[in-house]
C-alpha cells in the first residue's frame, strides 16, 4: 500500500531506521563512482595522452549531464514517484559501464575513445540525477519534511562513504587490469543494487498542482548559489587530486580522496543533526572557513601527510556546508514541488562543477596545478558571503 507524500510513512520510528534502506541503495550505486575517481585522470592522462584540460572536460562531463538531467529527475520523482527514479538512474549507471567498454575499443584512436568515454559519463550524470533526487525525495516522505537536513546529510554520507571505500578499491583494480576493470563494476554493481530496489515500498506522489519552475527557482536559488560555490572544492579534490599527488611522487594517489570522504562521514555522523537544529545558514557559514583553510592547505603542502589533512579539512568543513543550504532550500518549498525543488537546488551544484573542471584546468596549465587549490579555497569563501545574506534577509524571501 502506497503512503502519500505529505504523510511521513515511519512517524513512531527512529528517523535511521527509515533512511537505512535508501542509504544502502545509494551507498551500492555511488560506489561506481567512487571507483574511477581516482583512476578517470590517470586513465585519460596517462592512457589515452590528453592534457589537464581534457582531464577537467571528463570529469566534468558527468556533472554537465547531472545539470541537465536534474530537474527532469525531480519532475519525475514528483509525478511518478521516487521509487521509479531510483530504478532508472540504477539502469543507466549500467548503460555507462558499457560506454566505458566501448570507449576501450578504441584506445588506439584517442579522440574516438575519449568521446565514447564522455558519452558513458553523460550517462552516469544522468544516472546520479535519478538515484539522488529519488532517494532524498523518498527519504523526505518516510520521516517528514521536519527531518529535512537530516535525510540530506544522511544520503549525502552513504555516497561519500561509497567514494571513501571506491577509491582505493578502484586504484587497485587499475593496476591490476586497467579501465576494463572499472567499465565491469560500473556494469554489475548499479544492477545488482535493483536487488535492494525492488522489495522496498513505493511512495505515492503528493497531489500535484501546478508548480511553476520559476517560482520554485526563485525560492531556492540563493541556498543554490551558497551550494554551488561551496561546491568547487569538491570539484578540485575530483578533478586533480590524484594528479597532484602523482606528480609529486606521492603515494598511494586515492589516499586524498579517502581522506575527504572519511573525514566528511565522521563530521556529517558527529554534527549532521546541526542545520536542524540551529539553522542551515549559520551551519554553512561556519563550515565554510574549514573546507577553504583545506583547500588552501592543499596548495601549499609540502608532503602528502600535509595535502592529505588538507583533503580532510576540505571535506570536514564540506560535510555541513551542502546539507546546511539544502534546508534553507527546503523550507521555502511546498510540499508537492520538494522534486522540482531538489532536482533545481542540486542543478546549482552540477554548474559549479560542471564549469570548475575545464576552467580549474586551463588555470593548472597556465600556472601549476597546486594552484588549483588556492582558486579553490577563495572561490569557497565566496559562499560565506551567501550565508549571512540568508541569516540576514531569512525573513524576507519570497
Amino acid at each position: 500500500m502506497s503512503v502519500a507524500l505529505s504523510r511521513p510513512q515511519t512517524a513512531a520510528r527512529p528517523v535511521m531506521t527509515a533512511l537505512l534502506p535508501l542509504m544502502a541503495v545509494v551507498f551500492v550505486a555511488f560506489f561506481v563512482i567512487g571507483l574511477a575517481m581516482p583512476v578517470l585522470p590517470l586513465h585519460v592522462h596517462q592512457d589515452l595522452g590528453f592534457g589537464t584540460f581534457m582531464v577537467g572536460i571528463v570529469a566534468g562531463a558527468q556533472f554537465a549531464a547531472s545539470l541537465v538531467s536534474r530537474l527532469w529527475a525531480g519532475h519525475h520523482a514528483d509525478n511518478r514517484g521516487a521509487k521509479s527514479a531510483v530504478f532508472l538512474g540504477l539502469l543507466a549507471a549500467s548503460a555507462a559501464g558499457l560506454l566505458y567498454f566501448l570507449s576501450l575499443r578504441s584506445i588506439d584512436s584517442p579522440f574516438t575513445s575519449v568521446s565514447i568515454l564522455l558519452l558513458g559519463r553523460a550517462a552516469l550524470g544522468g544516472a546520479e540525477s535519478f538515484i539522488i533526487t529519488g532517494a532524498t525525495i523518498w527519504g523526505l516522505a518516510r520521516v517528514g519534511r521536519e527531518n529535512a537536513g537530516t535525510v540530506i546529510a544522511w544520503m549525502g554520507t552513504a555516497m561519500f562513504a561509497a567514494f571513501a571505500g571506491g577509491a582505493p578499491l578502484g586504484t587497485a583494480l587499475y593496476q591490476a587490469d586497467g579501465f576494463a576493470a572499472i567499465a565491469a563494476a560500473t556494469v554489475a554493481a548499479p544492477l545488482a543494487t535493483l536487488l535492494l530496489v525492488v522489495p522496498l515500498r513505493p511512495v505515492a506522489p503528493e497531489p500535484q498542482r501546478r508548480s511553476e519552475f520559476l517560482s520554485v527557482v526563485l525560492r531556492i536559488w540563493m541556498p543554490g548559489l551558497g551550494a554551488a560555490l561551496s561546491s568547487v572544492g569538491f570539484g578540485a579534490i575530483t578533478a586533480f587530486a590524484s594528479l597532484l599527488f602523482a606528480g609529486h611522487g606521492w603515494s598511494p594517489v586515492w589516499l586524498a580522496f579517502t581522506a575527504y570522504a572519511a573525514a566528511l562521514i565522521v563530521a556529517r555522523v558527529s554534527f549532521g543533526h546541526l542545520p536542524d537544529r540551529i539553522g542551515g545558514a549559520k551551519v554553512a557559514l561556519y563550515s565554510v572557513g574549514v573546507e577553504a583553510a583545506g583547500l588552501a592547505l592543499m596548495w601549499v603542502a609540502p608532503s602528502a601527510v600535509l595535502a592529505t589533512i588538507g583533503a580532510a579539512l576540505t571535506g570536514a568543513g564540506y560535510s555541513l556546508v551542502y546539507p546546511g543550504f539544502g534546508v534553507e532550500a527546503v523550507r521555502r518549498t511546498p510540499p508537492q514541488a520538494r522534486g522540482i525543488a531538489m532536482g533545481a537546488y542540486t542543478a546549482c551544484l552540477d554548474i559549479a562543477l560542471g564549469v570548475s573542471g575545464p576552467v580549474l584546468g586551463l588555470a593548472a596549465s597556465g600556472i601549476g596545478l597546486p594552484a588549483v587549490f588556492l582558486i579553490s579555497a577563495l572561490v569557497v569563501l565566496c559562499a560565506a558571503l551567501v550565508a549571512v545574506h540568508i541569516m540576514r534577509n531569512r525573513f524576507s524571501q519570497v
